[in-house]
């Protein structure tokens, strides 16, 4: 069985080689054509390599109880869905993800598409999930108290970088008409907003805190946003990045 992965990887090795080579030939293989081979060459790289492939490595995760809890705990209240992953220097396309918003976790599944397991945080780079693109942040690279370790939306990248945080929480909930019924309910997701400025992550809890954080530039973005008819209230998210865009747009 080794010898055969082993086979296979030369194989697809031995693909790429030949692509390389051809590209600087007058015999050139046009874009399409090379990004055919090289896609399947990597399929038949991982179909053989299988269960070995580093990504495969996490703790099992079990889906929760309908019997004890309520509501949906994943982000976007959906179960699996393809996605694209970069994790411990490698990326994944097309890799079947699970986002829990209650536990801060990213799942997802082996070949045999039933066993579910936790993807190692540190190691995941970033992930893009039903059109929303994340990122894992370790606080211990940062000098901020503001942000925990975990994962966060992307909105904008820059100099400077806008995230948001999305999570859930559990209540409780026990009948009052007399019935013993008493069961676990995830909320609503929750929303909070952080601006990094320098290697500094800072929460922002509205326009004018945002303005406060920006500060050495703060009239010119009031005129900004002013000019443009910024609404922070209305859609935070947009006007978090695009605020922070102009920020950096003025101190180049």
């Amino acid at each position: 069985m080794k010898r055969w992965i082993y086979l296979i990887f030369k194989l697809c090795s031995l693909s790429l080689v030949i692509l390389k080579s051809a590209s600087g030939q007058t015999l050139n293989l046009d874009t399409n054509s090379r990004q055919a081979a090289l896609t399947q060459a990597n399929a038949r790289y991982t179909a053989a390599i299988g269960l070995q492939l580093p990504l495969y490595n996490g703790q099992e995760y079990n889906f929760y109880n309908p019997a004890q809890f309520k509501g949906s705990a994943y982000f976007m209240e959906t179960v699996l869905n393809p996605g694209d992953l970069y994790y411990d220097g490698a990326g994944y396309k097309g890799v079947q993800l699970l986002y829990d918003l209650y536990t801060d976790q990213l799942i997802t599944v082996m070949p045999d598409q039933y066993t579910k397991f936790i993807l190692i945080g540190d190691r995941v780079q970033n992930f893009d999930l039903l059109g929303h693109h994340f990122i894992h942040v370790n606080v211990d690279t940062t000098n901020s108290t503001a942000i925990k370790t975990g994962y966060y939306e992307e909105l904008y990248h820059g100099r400077s970088e806008a995230l948001s945080k999305r999570y859930k929480t559990v209540q409780n909930y026990q009948s009052t008409t007399g019935a013993q019924e008493a069961y676990n309910y995830f909320t609503d997701a929750k929303v909070e907003f952080f601006i990094r400025k320098g290697n500094v992550y800072y929460r922002v809890t509205g326009q004018g805190d945002l303005l406060n954080i920006l500060k050495d530039h703060k009239k010119q973005l009031q005129q900004y946003i002013k000019a443009n008819r910024i609404k922070y209230n209305r859609d935070a998210a947009a006007a978090l990045a695009t605020i922070a865009a102009y920020y950096d747009h003025i101190t180049n």
